[in-house]
């Protein structure tokens, strides 16, 4: 007995090295979510425990919005020309190729924003779907099932906006909020009518500010959420906690159709003054400067030897502009505008688009390497038509070879050989004139040069922003880039009688 209390007396200083258990009965087995059984912990601040309450208040001012259409389709007889065509055309409409009229439809949703019925959307929810389509009736649908006949007071294309107007007194109304506070990981509550199945309601975070699409245009800046937005929510309110609209759903990214948590909103700083130029039935005018643009990539950077985005490469100006009246010049790289620094971010388009008509605003540039400033007078920006891009030729033309005049130092380190323009080439490629420049008269596609789409009989007029006129010219200026420890040069590249554009191009490993 003696060494068994001495063992006994040894596991319990050790620690419970060993336990004994005694078998007692048990208590009757309950359900995990037994009530009582779970205690919820209060949330954290700014969390809500529900959003049900703020969703009650909210809900009722956002609406469904839904559009008649005519469309005219094209008749399309498949057995035109058969002894079956005359039978087979009377039954789809009386002919081969007579047009129908057929009805179509549209959903969408929208928020009122005054009692006596002002309601905003997006401009796409009551357009047109085709060209062929035209909107004959808009109706607004509200959360009580009561249907209004809309009509447009004013819609703005290049922001996606529109203002309809319904008769109705009394109605529940929101107001917008100030997006410039929120942050990244606020969170927001999205209200609209999905797939036109009924009024709905998601939660998520704020995801991303000043998120860019790569659209272009002055108005390519959207809040980015994961809160579900689907086909149908479009033009519906983004709030946030106090209940403010800081957004308008307007777009969602999807390689499926459906939601696959990243949704775009157009911001409440962006969208509330031109709804109230809209809403008192005025036209938007937006600065202009006169400048085509290029997207820049990492390589322009490089070969530029300038900080990864930052600033935007001029491919043109418009003349008589006034970009152009400044002196700002194809191949100069604008960074900062209005003393705002122009970045991936907050694009010149941005910045200029939201500046007053009218006004003279200093513009920072770089040309051939030096940083210098001109002052520039805002236009008015020209309507989507007049600023619709023109088509050229392709450039396709016969382009004769030409051993003696290539130079093996630019087709080892550019993966192509060029000759002298001449009069005879500039009439193969249908030239109204010799062009200064070279032209490429043979490539390799393996090399960067053709892997970015250069070809035969494009014309290169320019290295690094400097014009170029002979091979040993173009061999100079990529000596002087491998001098400066640059991996690749800036092409200016014409292809027939289109506009010049610029060509980043990686200079060929171990030359």
């Amino acid at each position: 007995m003696r060494n068994v209390y001495a063992l006994t007396t040894a596991l319990l200083i050790g620690g419970t090295a060993a336990t004994m258990v005694f078998q007692t009965p048990s208590a009757a087995q309950v359900a995990q979510n037994e009530p009582g059984a779970i205690t919820v912990a209060p949330p954290r601040a700014g969390a809500p425990m529900s959003f049900a309450d703020m969703v009650a208040k909210l809900q009722p001012a956002v609406v469904n919005i839904s559009t008649t259409q005519k469309i005219t389709v094209q008749q399309n007889n498949p057995f035109a020309g058969t002894p079956f065509g005359d039978l087979f055309g009377q039954q789809q409409g009386g002919g081969d190729d007579r047009p129908v009229t057929r009805q179509g439809q549209s959903l969408g949703s929208g928020f009122i924003i005054s009692a006596d019925g002002y309601i905003v959307t997006n401009n796409h929810v009551i357009s047109a779907g085709t060209r062929t389509a035209v909107v004959e009736s808009i109706t607004v649908t509200l959360t009580d099932k009561k249907e209004y006949k809309a009509r447009v007071v004013g819609r703005d294309t290049a922001s996606d906006i529109a203002v309809l107007k319904i008769d109705a007194a009394g109605l529940p109304f929101v107001r917008f909020g100030d997006s410039a506070r929120a942050r990244v990981g606020d969170w927001v509550v999205a209200i609209g009518n999905p797939f036109g199945i009924g009024s709905s309601v998601t939660a998520g975070i704020v995801s991303a500010l000043h998120r860019v699409t790569g659209q272009g245009g002055a108005y390519d800046r959207f809040i980015q959420t994961d809160a579900s937005i689907n086909q149908g929510n479009s033009g519906g309110p983004m709030f946030d906690m106090n209940g403010n609209v800081i957004g308008i759903n307007s777009q969602i990214y999807t390689p499926t159709g459906g939601n696959v948590g990243i949704g775009f909103a157009i911001p409440a700083e962006q969208a509330k003054p031109i709804v109230d130029q809209l809403r008192g039935g005025a036209k938007i005018k937006r600065g202009y400067l006169g400048i085509q643009l290029q997207p820049m990539t990492p390589e322009f950077y490089e070969s530029l030897g300038l900080p990864k985005d930052r600033g935007e490469l001029v491919a043109s100006t418009v003349p008589g502009e006034g970009a152009a009246r400044a002196g700002i010049q194809q191949g100069d790289v604008i960074t900062k505008v209005n003393n705002q620094d122009v970045t991936p971010d907050q694009t010149l388009s941005f910045i200029v688009a939201n500046l007053p008509i009218g006004s003279r605003i200093p513009i920072e540039l770089i040309r051939n390497g030096q940083r210098q400033t001109v002052t520039a007078t805002l236009g008015e920006r020209p309507s989507d038509e007049k600023l619709a891009a023109l088509s050229g030729a392709d450039g396709d033309g016969a382009v004769p070879q030409d051993d003696k005049t290539t130079q093996k130092a630019t087709r080892d380190t550019l993966g192509f050989s060029v000759t002298p323009m001449t009069a005879d080439i500039a009439r193969a490629l249908g030239l109204p004139a010799p062009v200064k420049g070279v032209v490429i008269t043979s490539i390799d596609q393996g090399s960067d040069a053709g892997q970015k789409g250069l070809q035969r009989g494009d014309i290169v007029t320019g290295v690094n922003q400097r014009p170029v006129t002979s091979a040993a010219e173009i061999a100079a200026a990529v000596a002087a880039a491998k001098s400066a420890g640059r991996p690749s040069v800036l092409l200016s590249v014409q292809r027939g009688n289109t506009p010049s554009r610029y060509v980043p191009v990686r200079l060929n490993d171990g030359q």
